[in-house]
């Protein structure tokens, strides 16, 4: 879908909207323009999914502007591999930006708004260490002290950070604090740091500053130097904003945006933190960050997610000042509902066991035509060659059934989708006593699955010609934590405990020949399993399916 279809979709109006409607009912902005600007750190996953709904979805609803800011304020930890992701996984969600900014293009401004604060009297050079910035700090019910070195004059603080900006100084020997209160009940109104000392190279500004702005006094400067109106950001930075209207405030004349605060996603058997995320990469539990299993939106890509998709489930879930933990049942079931309206129908066989039909000429083959979607005809369709020897699930078939057991056991007849009704007439076991073939008589009067005399069959299985098929490696995705809040207490050392030991199983499959032409990305309904993407690193010669969900939600019921 494109950018210009999402702006005709209807957005449901929020908390957000009913502020932006009296803002501009009242005057106070003339027009409406946002950002999103995330941490080139790592990979966006589904909750920077919803921050780019809501912040996109504003630009929409109000025809109005959303940048992406590219906040590279930390270049220990950035790089131009982030970069790139989060422009791609943007665009693919269906959304474009206006400009692309980074917060290091106003590095100078910045830096000039620091020195406007030191010349005020509003900030001051610390020597404090670390340690002992937190001893001062005081607590919740305690109030701070001031630093020993508050009260430098403003000609000993503009010398002293010119020094620090020229690297006369150790990473760590001195910070720039914003002089404000430290009695506040704020902690983070309590002199917080503005400029550190940092010696590593920017991926962008290379080794021009040695000193960088701490986020919070970067980001609303950055801000305001876009002319943003309404700054949105997730619930955790509430109590920054006292700060954030400070810092603009002091440093911004004239027209000044205003931060307003909803609540972050949370979503159930997943970790939706870069910096986790980013452990489970590094420690190997998962194969990158577009691994399958990731709550990235790379991996929910790869493994077959519709963009449209993530988007209904962003509209689902709303948006709230509520904390919630979303049931991850609910994505999947918006996954289930875009894959079944547009996905193309095959066949193939998972656990595969054989199936012969001895009444069947044996040198006979028959092609089938067959739809590729019962509610798209314009999808076409393909043609599915039936004969003698077929693979059916091993599932359908048992030798004892239980109770309401509808598929093929011994003297049981059933429905071979788009072909004959098959009556099971006995089947071979092996030395371990396994069954590897079933047989079967067919009506030869019954092509096309449905009987002359008007006889009903109460089973219909899928099935692939055993002689002319296609063999794929299946990639059986599950969740990758089997409980429900994996980022507990105990942190990143835990995870491993946490982890579903069948978040992956590989099979070989027999899929029908239709798919030997399949490519990285198409996706498809495997009848009566699931549905499945083909992987990016699939080829003509290793075909590789990724399942995207099961038909059904059957999690818990595993557990």
């Amino acid at each position: 879908m494109s950018t210009e279809e999402i702006k005709d979709e209807n957005i449901t109006s929020n908390f957000i909207h009913d502020f932006i409607d009296k803002d501009l009912e009242e005057g106070v902005y003339s027009r409406v323009q946002t950002r999103f600007p995330p941490e080139p750190n790592g990979y966006l996953h589904i909750g920077h999914a919803k921050a780019i709904c809501i912040n996109f979805g504003v630009k929409n609803k109000y025809h109005g502007v959303c940048n992406l800011r590219l906040d590279d304020t930390n270049p220990t930890k950035e790089d131009t591999e982030y970069v790139d992701a989060i422009m791609e996984d943007i665009k693919w969600l269906g959304f474009d930006w206006d400009n692309v900014y980074h917060a290091s293009d106003y590095f100078d401004f910045i830096y000039e708004c620091a020195i406007k604060l030191i010349k005020k009297g509003k900030a001051f050079v610390c020597d404090l260490t670390p340690e002992e910035q937190r001893e001062y700090r005081g607590t919740l019910t305690q109030p701070g002290k001031n630093s020993p070195y508050r009260d430098r004059s403003v000609e000993e603080n503009l010398d002293l950070f010119e020094r620090m900006t020229k690297g006369e100084f150790e990473a760590g020997s001195k910070v720039l604090r914003a002089k404000i209160d430290m009695a506040s009940p704020n902690l983070n109104m309590r002199d917080p740091i503005i400029y550190r000392i940092m010696y590593a190279h920017h991926h962008r500004t290379g080794d021009k500053w040695c000193v960088y702005p701490m986020y919070d006094f970067a980001h609303p400067l950055s801000d305001a130097c876009e002319k943003v109106t309404h700054s949105l950001c997730s619930l955790e930075f509430e109590n920054h904003r006292p700060l954030y209207d400070w810092v603009v405030n002091e440093c911004i004349e004239g027209e000044k945006p205003r931060q307003i605060e909803f609540a972050r996603m949370n979503l159930n058997y997943t970790l939706t933190s870069k910096r986790k995320c980013l452990q489970l990469v590094k420690d190997g539990i998962v194969d990158g960050w577009n691994d399958p299993r990731m709550a990235t939106i790379s991996g929910m890509r790869r493994r077959g997610y519709p963009a449209e998709a993530i988007r209904d489930f962003c509209e689902k879930i709303g948006v709230s000042k509520a904390y919630s933990v979303i049931d991850f049942a609910l994505l999947e079931s918006c996954v289930r509902d875009s894959l079944n309206k547009n996905s193309r129908r095959a066949m193939a066989v998972v656990d595969p066991v054989k199936l012969v039909i001895d009444n069947y000429p044996d040198d006979k083959t028959e092609e089938l035509d067959v739809e590729y979607h019962p509610d798209h005809p314009e999808y076409g369709s393909r043609t599915v060659p039936f004969g003698r020897e077929l693979w059916i699930e091993r599932d359908d078939f048992m030798i004892e059934p239980v109770k309401k057991y509808r598929r093929l056991y011994p003297g049981n007849e059933v429905r071979l989708y788009k072909a004959y009704f098959v009556t099971c007439t006995g089947y071979d076991l092996d030395d371990d006593g396994n069954v590897i073939c079933v047989h079967c008589t067919y009506d030869p009067e019954t092509f096309g699955g449905d009987a002359p005399d008007g006889r009903k069959v109460r089973g219909t299985i899928h099935w692939v010609y055993a002689k002319d098929n296609v063999t794929a490696q299946v990639n059986l995705y599950d969740r990758l934590f089997d409980v429900e809040n994996p980022s507990n207490e105990e942190g990143v050392s835990s995870f491993e405990d946490n982890l579903n030991p069948n978040s992956l199983i590989t099979k070989t499959a027999y899929c029908e020949k239709s798919l030997k032409d399949t490519q990285p990305g198409d996706k498809y309904q495997f009848m009566r399993i699931g549905y499945f993407c083909t992987d990016i690193l699939s080829k003509a010669d290793n075909i590789i399916f990724n399942r995207t969900v099961a038909l059904r939600d059957s999690f818990n019921k595993k557990k």
